[in-house]
């Protein structure tokens, strides 16, 4: 019943990805700005966001929670608690939270329009993280694999 909207969801994560790969290997390539990579790490948070609500549509459709939370802190709150022995969405539910405080962060910029552009992200808690272009296609591998590994989780293309 809910594979339909599990797999639109996945598509949606997919099409985010591409957009993603386009900025990294197009845009960042001739532009190398900061805002380059802000939107870059916008568009994984979707990308993360959509995988997260296939994997929710999942646990519904399984009876696992009656209904969809309602804001991103109980949707992450749910699936932690629901796959809490699962290492793999524990670490993925920590790179998307790290996304989401890089988003908010206020941040600096080091070698704009240059091979090393970077954005020095500060975080809420003081820690600072140096975004740069091979950060972010880091981010966007384990992107990649999360939005994997929910399209085999949820629509069985995996035996667990």
């Amino acid at each position: 019943m809910y594979e339909d909207e599990e797999q639109t969801l996945i598509e949606n994560a997919r099409e985010e990805l591409k957009r993603t790969d386009h900025l990294i290997f197009v845009s960042l390539k001739y532009t190398r700005t900061v805002d380059v990579l802000k939107n870059i790490v916008e568009r994984m948070i979707n990308a993360i966001e959509f995988g997260v609500e296939a994997l929710l549509e999942h646990c519904i459709d399984k009876r696992k929670i009656p209904d969809m939370p309602p804001s991103h802190k109980e949707k992450i709150s749910t699936v932690l608690e629901i796959f809490k022995e699962d290492e793999n969405v524990i670490k993925f539910m920590e790179l998307y939270q790290m996304l989401r405080k890089i988003r908010r962060a206020k941040y600096q910029k080091r070698e704009e329009f240059r091979r090393h552009v970077t954005m020095i992200a500060t975080l809420d808690d003081g820690k600072v993280i140096d975004v740069d272009m091979d950060k972010v296609k880091e981010f966007n591998d384990q992107t990649i694999e999360f939005i994997d590994y929910i399209e085999d989780t949820t629509l069985g293309k995996k035996e667990e």
